[in-house]
């Protein structure tokens, strides 16, 4: 089947970050090379000068792409995720689920065990069965159906998964399968790291936050009572199925929270993007498929060229978690699950912008620009009242992201 790659270039020259004060004032003829500072990486920068790698598929390109429904395509858009002989593709598209080939060329022997939720399995576990299954009798299916949320991504509820897994007698050549949003990619990823000492995984994100982040780049683990994320492993998986039908079934409030890992990549290191979605954040809550499906490429592609660049979190994947020590400290707080991971990273984001102004790493406009375009998200801009600065540089003291 054709499939429509994409891949980035990116340069690293340094820039400052007055250039994005001017973003909504001219019009962009060429692609803007996208920097990092070697001082302050997570520093908001942009330059218009022209990169020095070629560039496959331009920002320019993409955002001057009419806006029609996706769902004529019959073939997915693919990013990859260069990581040599780990590299894998990044499937994305309306109706994928039903396009069985995807699934099974990832899948390893004949034993697979999905592990998925309470709120997504009568949604869409039949149907992955059947997409693993059609065509293919010689492979079994078993599933894992956990409870629903964060306060449940922890050692407690990563044991059924292996309890699963070893009743059923699966070996060193099955496949495990996330289906559902963030927190079941990250406890079926750590169990397929740790099952066996290792054993194949696919991941198929049903939420926003899911399919734009955290599905992608192998971060898998589950919480402490003291920090977020702070028990896991780097584990890639063979694919990542984004089949965006699955959003039709996505609580508007997970909508919003999705919508804080998009704007994200737009601040760090894609000043068109970020255009882009202050001009249609309206119809990224709405709904728009034309404009999720954009959105979703968009952030892939970001998200695959910073891992591909640095893997493990040892320098340029760091800012990727702007705003997430800030609202892992929230999330730790507050009490996992009180709120969503993209309503805490909102929060997050615009106390580090306000301490980067303090700083004087940016200016006001910018301070301006992030705290209306979350509000315009329909995402919180504050913290909840009872997270104190004590219980900020507490938790913060042991954030590891």
């Amino acid at each position: 089947m054709a499939a429509n790659t994409i891949s980035l270039s990116i340069s690293s020259n340094v820039a400052t970050s007055k250039n994005l004060n001017s973003l909504h004032s001219r019009r962009f003829v060429a692609p803007p090379t996208i920097c990092f500072p070697k001082s302050n990486p997570g520093l908001l920068s942009f330059s218009s000068t022209t990169s020095r790698s070629p560039v496959r598929a331009s920002a320019s390109q993409l955002m001057n792409e009419p806006l029609h429904d996706q769902r004529s395509l019959t073939s997915p858009t693919v990013v990859e995720v260069d990581l040599g002989d780990r590299s894998y593709p990044i499937y994305i598209g309306a109706g994928l689920l039903d396009q069985s080939e995807l699934l099974q060329r990832h899948v390893h022997g004949k034993r697979v065990l999905v592990v998925t939720n309470e709120r997504v399995a009568p949604l869409y576990l039949d149907k992955t069965i059947d997409a693993l299954t059609r065509g293919n009798p010689d492979v079994t299916v078993e599933s894992v159906i956990l409870p629903d949320g964060e306060k449940y991504k922890n050692m407690d509820t990563l044991m059924k998964v292996f309890d699963k897994a070893i009743e059923s007698r699966l070996d060193r050549r099955c496949t495990f399968v996330a289906l559902g949003g963030g927190v079941i990619g990250d406890m079926c990823g750590y169990a397929a790291a740790s099952y066996l000492r290792g054993v194949n995984f696919i991941q198929i994100p049903t939420t926003v936050m899911a399919q734009v982040d955290s599905s992608v780049g192998g971060k898998t683990g589950i919480n402490h009572c003291l920090g977020k994320n702070l028990i896991g492993a780097f584990y890639q998986p063979q694919c990542v199925l984004v089949d965006t039908d699955t959003l039709n079934t996505l609580p508007d409030r997970e909508m919003a929270s999705g919508l804080a890992e998009v704007i994200k990549y737009g601040l760090i290191r894609d000043a068109e993007f970020f255009e882009w979605q202050e001009n249609n954040i309206e119809a990224l809550l709405a709904r728009d498929p034309a404009a999720l499906a954009f959105a979703i490429k968009r952030s892939c592609e970001n998200k695959a060229d910073v891992v591909s660049q640095d893997e493990k979190e040892s320098g340029v994947r760091a800012t990727l978690n702007l705003g997430h020590t800030f609202g892992h400290a929230i999330e730790t707080g507050f009490g996992y699950g009180e709120w969503l991971h993209g309503e805490a990273v909102a929060a997050g984001t615009v106390m580090a912008v306000d301490m980067s102004y303090r700083l004087g790493w940016i200016d006001e406009s910018i301070v301006e620009r992030v705290n209306k375009i979350l509000e315009r998200a329909k995402l919180p801009t504050t913290p909840p009242e009872s997270m104190t600065v004590s219980m900020f540089k507490s938790i913060m003291a042991v954030s590891l992201w």
